[in-house]
């Protein structure tokens, strides 16, 4: 897929599908839940959700049996492969036209969705990212905002673009663009390798702002700085290579 001509109608989309990678959110997970479900989403859009529980040992999995419906599915690992494998799994599972991701904490407010929905129904964006330094947001960490910072500037340098939040987690997708990327990562280096292909298939990523709540390590906060490494490793690599 190559970037939209601006003159090409806008597609109409049917169904959101969500993706939820869970891993040890007992705390956390019903909370979300609600949240997606009080959504508004525009009308003649449906909701789908697919939830992954990726091996979660904390209770998680317990919480989950009980939350499935029409609107929700629970799909299980049988132990913990990382958020790119439950990412993936959750893109195989999902039968919508307009796919996002959404963590299981509380980072991210699913009230956000239609700032990332917009730009795909109106016909500018196949892909949209939401930016955590553009919005409404609760500061992190030095070493954190740096790190990210610093794989952005990577990003645009390699990849000739101009991204301010290429590791966020709200990432959402026409369905088609899922489909043309052949995605390998198990761990945290999903983030990187989703955005590489996409870049490399001249497809132009819209950045909308959005509100963030970071957590820190004793809050549940699971990413730590040896995931920067892999990360930067992922976007060199798939400069070169598909």
């Amino acid at each position: 897929m190559e970037e939209r001509d601006p003159g090409t109608p806008a597609r109409r989309y049917r169904k959101l599908s969500v993706v939820v990678p869970v891993y040890d959110e007992r705390n956390t997970i019903v909370e979300v839940l609600r949240r997606m479900r009080a959504v508004r989403l525009p009308d003649g859009l449906d909701l789908e959700i697919v939830i992954v529980d990726d091996g979660s040992t904390d209770g998680t999995r317990e919480v989950l049996s009980q939350l499935g419906d029409s609107t929700v599915r629970v799909v299980y690992h049988g132990e913990n492969r990382g958020k790119g494998a439950a990412v993936r799994t959750g893109f195989a599972n999902v039968t919508g036209d307009m796919v996002l991701i959404q963590d299981a904490d509380l980072e991210y407010d699913p009230e956000d969705w239609p700032r990332l929905i917009n730009p795909m129904l109106s016909g500018k964006a196949e892909v949209v990212y939401g930016s955590r330094f553009t919005g409404e947001r609760r500061n992190m960490l030095f070493f954190h905002w740096m790190g990210n910072r610093f794989l952005s500037l990577v990003t645009n340098v390699l990849y000739n673009t101009t991204l301010s939040d290429m590791e966020t987690c709200y990432k959402l997708f026409d369905r088609r663009v899922i489909d043309s990327l052949t995605l390998r990562a198990d761990r945290f280096d999903i983030e990187p390798e989703m955005t590489a292909k996409v870049l490399r298939r001249r497809i132009r990523i819209y950045e909308v702002p959005i509100s963030y709540a970071g957590r820190e390590f004793d809050e549940g906060k699971k990413i730590t700085w040896r995931d920067g490494f892999s990360a930067l490793w992922t976007l060199i690599k798939y400069r070169v290579v598909d």
